[in-house]
């Protein structure tokens, strides 16, 4: 039998994981096409490396990948065939050193994500990759062409296969927006609802309270002897420490419609000694003074004790000192998922032969359309290309079967 005619692929979303794929494709000489709705790709992978591009992270493997709780499993078998060892070497392919952070993460030695994706463009271009701006993916004709919407009107494409990196649905002005959810559950795929991941989230805060705090940082606390930083919103908490935690605290929400956790505001104190310190007289000193002079509360930690404690619990020391090491705070409800840094949900696995939806053959999915999560710290971005990776391999071997 014949191999597949080759019309070239069509690769559609312009970030890392569609990026990795269409480099791989044209690697192999195969003719890429690549479709992106914004006026520029790599909009949020460039956004993203603003505060300091993390690109992975060094930890041991078992222990990253790992962090893809309920769904490493699927991801290994990417993971292990683009490694973040291997991510690293690609950076420095492009011309770009890299150095591990205190945390353990990895970094362009610059720290930013311009000149990284200034280098691959020109790669890309040079290996032959065509780009499409403006090109918004619409779904597929009732011939099974491929609808686009640019600004010269509709146009139609047929290509031998295609693969799908749309992303998910948080930072939607960057061009993932979610709505390829309704056009791939028409054609009968699987998809899981997509929610918020790496979030903020509602906390029923007084209003005396979020007036005077909002915006303040709570440094060095901890849930669940999980250190790290949060930050007061007007509407709750958002920052790394709960990010870290997001998916426990949205899925128990979901679950139980609150999730209730206990902030320790002196995770390097034991409760033994806090209570000691507590213990001494404090005199006409007010129980504010008395907190700040023992135990350098003060401020918005002051502000959290007064939320959860009523009057005559503020003035009993034991009862603040647990307070201190346990405070609880209930929430109600992840932020909108526009103002996630990531999405969870998409395309479940079960939906996919390799990469390949089992229900539209020839088209594969990548990136954050796959129904995973991870927190930060290189462990979103080192998934994405991975994934974009695997989708190009899965094509070239789809593209060489027999017809």
């Amino acid at each position: 039998m014949e191999s597949k005619q080759l019309q070239g692929v069509a690769v559609i979303g312009g970030g890392p994981a569609g990026l990795m794929a269409a480099e791989a494709l044209a690697a192999a000489g195969v003719r890429v096409d690549l479709y992106d709705a914004m006026p520029s790709v790599g909009r949020k992978f460039l956004l993203a490396g603003r505060g300091g591009m993390n690109i992975t992270h060094s930890e041991p493997y078992a222990a990253f990948v790992a962090r893809y709780g309920s769904r490493a499993g699927c991801l290994q078998p990417m993971l292990d065939k683009f490694t973040p060892d291997d991510l690293r070497a690609w950076v420095h392919g492009l011309g770009i050193d890299t150095f591990v952070g205190t945390s353990g993460r990895v970094f362009p030695t610059e720290m930013k994500a311009a000149p990284m994706l200034r280098a691959w463009l020109h790669r890309l271009r040079e290996s032959g990759v065509h780009f499409h701006q403006r090109h918004r993916w619409l779904g597929w004709s009732d011939g099974g062409a491929l609808r686009f919407e640019t600004p010269d009107g509709e146009h139609e494409v047929r290509r031998s296969a295609v693969i799908l990196a749309l992303g998910g649905a948080s930072w939607a002005r960057l061009g993932s927006d979610g709505a390829w959810q309704a056009l791939l559950a028409g054609r009968g795929v699987d998809v899981a609802p997509l929610v918020p991941a790496n979030c903020g989230f509602n906390a029923s805060w007084s209003s005396h309270f979020a007036e005077k705090y909002a915006g303040q940082p709570l440094t060095t606390v901890a849930i669940g002897g999980r250190k790290g930083q949060l930050v007061i919103t007007a509407t709750g908490i958002e920052g790394s420490l709960v990010y870290a935690l997001s998916a426990g605290i949205r899925d128990r929400i979901a679950a139980h419609g609150s999730a209730t956790i206990e902030l320790d505001l002196l995770p390097d104190w034991p409760l033994q000694r806090v209570q000691q310190e507590l213990s001494h007289p404090r005199g006409s000193r007010s129980m504010s003074s008395f907190l700040k002079s023992r135990l350098q509360i003060k401020g918005v930690k002051t502000g959290l004790l007064h939320e959860a404690l009523d009057k005559e619990a503020f003035h009993d020391p034991m009862r603040v000192a647990a307070a201190l090491k346990a405070l609880p705070v209930t929430l109600h409800a992840a932020r909108p998922i526009d103002e996630a840094i990531s999405s969870a949900g998409g395309v479940r696995f079960e939906a996919l032969d390799g990469t390949m939806l089992k229900a539209v053959p020839g088209v594969f999915v990548a990136g954050e359309m796959l129904d995973w999560e991870a927190p930060t710290g290189g462990y979103l971005l080192t998934a994405c290309f991975a994934s974009g990776l695997a989708a190009g391999r899965d094509v070239l071997r789809y593209l060489s079967e027999p017809s």
